[in-house]
């Protein structure tokens, strides 16, 4: 069998570590977007995200599609930065997995940040040497909303720190995991959690979530963080659980749209961490997508099922 022609939309750090974990295998680099073309002999593309959170998605495929590609791995978890055409001809795996221990991490750092009050605590004067009040992470209540591949990363980290971990899925299936109560209603998830971390994706059921109505069951002093999408949010709503106290802190590595326009109320309001979607830029993440792109290739080459095929449903 001849050497397969990958191209690839993703910078130079990934397409070499896919390089590094395929030495069999030629990677093309290509730009970004709806591909105006391909080299003729690429079997796969590997893509990129086709625009950033809020952005505006080519509605019909270029001339040509989908050349003679017959499988496309896409660098996110999430579809929602793709069009529909994308998903109607060659098969699309998605990167399920890869960034979870990143994103559980993050998470998990965000709780700490909140509960020990960093970066406040740090002095730079000998006037500010008093100690300042602290909270225990142990014993507080982490709500998790969705538990795919990062709920399924975070949920065991945080309960080993002592956290009570409540979780809600779109399936049914039962969460077996010790130390994970699952429940079935978002308002009783946000009414019993000190922290809720969104990890759903973003499709037409979960939009705006995250909005009044839910808000007004949440705790008293809820922290909420957000790794997944920011669309999941009605930031008016959140601004003004803000505002009044009924959430003390967002923790937001995602926003709709990204950037946020210049103007956005949260650029330095008092209680939002932000951040610029940073949290899967980790090496980890390129070595992990490499590892299961590798696998999957043995199972392209040999004509087997591949694994991670996108489920449009679920929305990863």
């Amino acid at each position: 069998m001849g050497r397969l022609v990958v191209a690839s939309q993703l910078n130079a750090a990934f397409n070499t570590a896919f390089a590094e974990a395929l030495p069999e295998v030629d990677i093309l680099a290509v730009p970004p977007g709806p591909p105006a073309a391909l080299p003729h002999e690429a079997k796969v593309l590997i893509a990129a995200p086709f625009r950033k959170a809020g952005g505006s998605l080519p509605p019909t495929p270029p001339p040509g599609w989908p050349f003679d590609v017959k499988w496309v791995q896409l660098v996110s978890v999430g579809i929602d930065f793709y069009p529909q055409w994308l998903f109607d001809g060659p098969v699309v795996t998605s990167a399920r997995g890869s960034s979870a221990v990143a994103l559980a991490e993050f998470a998990l750092a965000a709780i700490f940040a909140a509960a020990k009050r960093i970066p406040d605590i740090w002095i730079d004067r000998f006037e500010q040497w008093a100690p300042t009040p602290i909270s225990l992470v142990q014993g507080q209540t982490l709500g998790l909303v969705g538990y795919g591949s990062i709920g399924e990363a975070l949920a065991p980290r945080a309960a080993a720190l002592g956290l009570k971990v409540l979780a809600i899925r779109r399936s049914k299936t039962p969460i077996d995991v010790p130390g994970v109560e699952q429940v079935h209603d978002f308002c009783e998830l946000f009414e019993r959690s000190d922290h809720v971390v969104l990890a759903a994706p973003a499709t037409p059921e979960t939009f705006r979530l995250v909005n009044r109505k839910l808000l007004a069951h949440a705790k008293p002093g809820l922290h909420l963080i957000n790794i997944a999408r920011g669309a999941l949010i009605d930031d008016d709503a959140l601004l003004d659980a803000l505002d009044n106290g009924r959430v003390s802190l967002a923790s937001l590595d995602v926003t709709h749209p990204e950037p946020l326009p210049f103007n956005h109320r949260y650029y330095g309001h008092p209680r939002v961490r932000l951040s610029p979607h940073t949290s899967v830029h980790t090496p980890d993440t390129r070595q992990n997508l490499a590892a299961q792109f590798a696998q999957n290739l043995i199972r392209f080459r040999h004509g087997s099922p591949l694994e991670g095929v996108v489920d449009l449903g679920r929305g990863y």
